[in-house]
């Protein structure tokens, strides 16, 4: 199905990180108390070196040992990318950790299993809020396993606000009560506006997409104006890992995957990076990424992946040691 409508990247590069900051700080869902405590918070983390998908981009600091050698090929840098290996560049080291600890093969983290629209969106609320890459991705492994299990609207709403502050506080990250009650509302906000009655499981938020007949900005507009805690911010983040099930939105890059991009050498326009993807897949091939899909779908998710893959390892400051490794790739 050709794409209806692609107004969102053509925004998303429009848009300078210092206004993205802006909208973030003056959305309507923020009072100025919590604010005004968030902004302490995030002053304080700064000053620790972390990194958050809310921040401002800054150059990437050098590595001690310089910069690479030699500067990898778009292909070489996609395919290291889309490998097993690079995962461990592109994610928090207390996620490696976790899954190598973990009694089960089954854990659902953020930077490896295919999740469902809602996931995703519940996902993208928790990563917009000002708290570091680790500490987002340790709330979500926390929700979305047991004994939680966060996986659709309907388990949020029968656990309870109650029972879901208890999960963020077992994930021990920061504004616990502001993020139990925006995680909780916006299961309510899902159950009553976008999911069939007597359906609260369904995950697809496919009704999101009928109502705005499959238009990306309205989508968008949707999603802004009835979910509180979800802005500019989150919407990217959303929109950024939900393309390759919803193709109306396919290819979008957004701002800080931009910047990601850019220092990597690889194509920062939507289109342009999708048909690298494209050019190159006989030699990526399609097991290169999990999900049951046909080869347009695992092509979509390739590109998904690719992106997601460059911001974390932009987050956790690796992106020299990327280069490193994907300049090695065609000597293995």
């Amino acid at each position: 199905m050709p794409p209806k409508k692609k107004t969102t990247p053509k925004a998303a590069k429009k848009e300078a990180p210092k206004q993205e900051e802006q909208s973030t700080s003056t959305a309507p869902e923020q009072n100025q108390e919590e604010d005004a405590d968030e902004k302490v918070e995030l002053s304080k983390k700064r000053k620790l070196n972390f990194k958050t998908e809310t921040e401002p981009e800054k150059p990437t600091r050098k590595s001690a040992r310089g910069a690479p050698k030699s500067h990898p090929s778009s292909e070489q840098t996609i395919r290291y990318l889309l490998s097993p290996e690079a995962l461990e560049l592109c994610r928090p080291d207390e996620e490696s950790k976790a899954l190598e600890e973990a009694d089960t093969k089954n854990m659902r983290t953020y930077s490896v299993t295919p999740l469902s629209p809602f996931e995703e969106l519940l996902c993208a609320a928790i990563l917009s809020r000002p708290i570091s890459h680790a500490l987002g991705h340790r709330t979500i492994r926390t929700i979305l396993n047991p004994p939680y299990n966060f996986t659709n609207p309907k388990a949020i709403q029968d656990a309870g606000r109650e029972r879901v502050l208890e999960a963020i506080f077992d994930a021990r990250t920061q504004h616990k009560e502001k993020t139990a009650t925006e995680i909780s509302r916006l299961a309510d906000v899902l159950i009553e506006k976008f999911i069939k009655e007597g359906d609260a499981t369904d995950t697809s938020l496919d009704a999101v997409r009928q109502e705005a007949e499959e238009d990306v900005d309205q989508e968008r507009e949707l999603l802004q104006e009835n979910i509180k805690g979800i802005a500019k911010t989150g919407l990217d983040i959303f929109f950024r890992r939900v393309q390759w099930m919803w193709e109306e939105s396919y290819p979008f890059v957004d701002s800080r995957s931009q910047n990601a991009l850019k220092e990597l050498g690889l194509p920062t326009e939507a289109e342009q990076l999708s048909e690298l993807v494209e050019r190159h897949w006989e030699e990526l091939g399609s097991a290169a990424v999990d999900g049951d899909v046909d080869v347009e779908g695992k092509k979509r998710r390739a590109f998904v992946v690719v992106l997601e893959r460059i911001v974390g390892a932009h987050l956790e400051g690796k992106i020299d040691r990327v280069k490193e490794e994907a300049a090695n790739v065609a000597s293995r």
